[in-house]
């Protein structure tokens, strides 16, 4: 499985290397990269049907970019935190090959440990930043990196620029205010007045304008709809102010059904903040006439649950319920009864939407498994670029890539060798101790937590996609048959990533 994952993608890349290279100037990239925004905030996702059991959202913009481009309908990261699922997302491995399974905290987080330096060094990684700079494009990175802050400690290493990027404003860390921020800027970090989205798209825009003249890469990283969500401008807040918003899964028992629906009025609130700025994005790419050969890439870096099987928030869930169900999750010496790890669809999913004019056909629709292990690759290629020889500069020998490039998909085509199946991780550190494994086919998805072998979940997606009975325990000669048989693969693609081999 693994050899193929990898071997397509490389040949992609060099095909389309050499056609971008032929046909003119290298595209720009723009990639909006959200933060907590699951796939089922998008509004013409919930329109199309993708999603029935909550709102649509109001997403006009994001909408756009869908019907002029393509948008992907099983979109998944690889670990459903901020910090490794930032990682995979740059660099195209996964974070554990870092050693990065977790959120890591920031200067002034009660976790913040100067003796445990967590983050992603630019010593053994390479971002597609670090390779579209190295062959001349401009390179910006606004908003949020949270791969590794240790500055009070005097450690600059792991900063932006240290990643590919000539300019960076933001934070550093992975927390800020929706208004007000303290935001990092020409070095220094200083307070800002107004709303963070708003903040952090001003300097994009300055960014594309005195970058137009050349290939530019930016990366607009906002920190919304992470929360606290509120406050959003007036006209963002107006669509959900007052309504009887729907909830998923509402007959989950004791669900705070009320505080599920304020929180989601506030959470699609945030999205629609997000929503609005891209508009001013696209607006101004049309406006200086950079549409045509720019590529616009909207994605999040995890997905997120509001109610969903009774929790609510991501990877690290928490129960959404009055108290925590005693039948349905026992406390146990490590993980305390408030919280819900989990590698769920819904924490797992995210948007992804491409808008490539005259390469990318508009209203496409991939229904194809893809993760963020292939970003890496697919920027590569757009850019008409060879993937590095390593992607390190002190490489493992036998370390692979793990990603593949997505412009099949894009182009309309699904190889008859595309993998559908997905390896996601996530060591729960940071208040609690759940170290999960899951294996997903189109049909089955096995996930194991081995610190707390009780937690182990196996689910049928094509009877329950939505993952609400375990059949870990079911005795039927065909459970038992699937469930050995993605013991095996989990197994074997958790091997392989411990040990660096393809």
């Amino acid at each position: 499985m693994w050899p193929t994952f990898k071997w397509f993608g490389v040949i992609t890349l060099f095909f389309w290397g050499d056609a971008c290279a032929s046909d003119g100037p290298r595209p720009n990239v723009v990639i909006i990269l959200t933060d907590d925004q699951a796939a089922w905030t998008v509004g013409t996702a919930v329109q199309r049907g993708w999603f029935d059991d909550v709102p649509a959202a109001q997403t006009p913009n994001m909408d756009r970019l869908a019907a002029e481009g393509a948008m992907f309908r099983n979109f998944f990261c690889t670990t459903p935190v901020c910090s490794p699922a930032r990682a995979t997302f740059m660099t195209g491995r996964y974070a554990s090959e870092f050693g990065i399974t977790d959120f890591i905290p920031q200067p002034g987080h009660k976790l913040y440990d100067t003796e445990n330096e967590v983050a992603m060094d630019p010593n053994n990684s390479v971002t597609f930043a670090e390779v579209l700079q190295q062959n001349g494009y401009a390179t910006g990175l606004i908003g949020k990196w949270h791969l590794g802050d240790w500055t009070a400690k005097g450690n600059e290493r792991f900063h932006p620029t240290h990643h590919g990027f000539d300019y960076f404003m933001g934070l550093t860390g992975g927390g800020t205010t929706p208004s007000n921020p303290e935001l990092e800027e020409e070095g220094k970090v200083r307070k800002f007045t107004g709303l963070t989205v708003d903040i952090l798209t001003d300097r994009g825009l300055k960014f594309i304008q005195r970058s137009k003249d050349k290939p530019f890469l930016l990366c607009l990283n906002t920190r919304a709809p992470h929360g606290p969500w509120l406050p959003v401008d007036p006209e963002d807040w107006k669509p959900y102010d007052g309504q009887d918003v729907k909830i998923p899964n509402p007959d989950y028992p004791d669900l705070n059904i009320a505080n599920m629906k304020k929180q989601m009025r506030e959470y699609l609130a945030s999205t629609t903040s997000v929503d609005r700025n891209i508009g001013r994005v696209i607006g101004l790419l049309d406006e200086l006439h950079l549409d045509d050969h720019t590529i616009v890439i909207l994605t999040s870096d995890h997905g997120y649950n509001l109610g969903h099987n009774g929790i609510w928030h991501k990877g690290n869930g928490i129960w959404a319920t009055h108290q925590p169900p005693k039948e349905t999750h026992r406390g146990t010496r490590v993980i305390s009864p408030k919280y819900r790890p989990n590698l769920d669809d819904h924490s797992l999913r995210v948007p992804m939407i491409v808008r490539w004019p005259g390469v990318v056909k508009a209203g496409t629709e991939i229904d194809a498994t893809a993760t963020a292990l292939d970003v890496f690759p697919t920027i590569i290629g757009m850019a008409g670029l060879a993937l590095p020889k390593t992607h390190s500069q002190k490489p493992r020998e036998s370390s692979p890539w793990r990603g593949r490039s997505l412009l099949p998909l894009l182009m309309g085509t699904t190889p008859p060798d595309w993998n559908q199946d997905l390896y996601a991780q996530y060591h729960m550190i940071n208040y609690a101790d759940a170290d999960m494994r899951c294996y997903r086919t189109l049909q089955f998805k096995l996930v194991v937590d081995s610190g707390n072998a009780g937690r182990n979940e196996f689910f049928d997606l094509m009877e329950d996609p939505g993952e609400t009975r375990n059949l870990i325990a079911d005795e039927r000669p065909r459970i038992q048959s699937a469930i050995k048989e993605l013991t095996q693969r989990l197994e074997s693609a958790r091997d392989a990533i411990e040990q660096g081999t393809p």
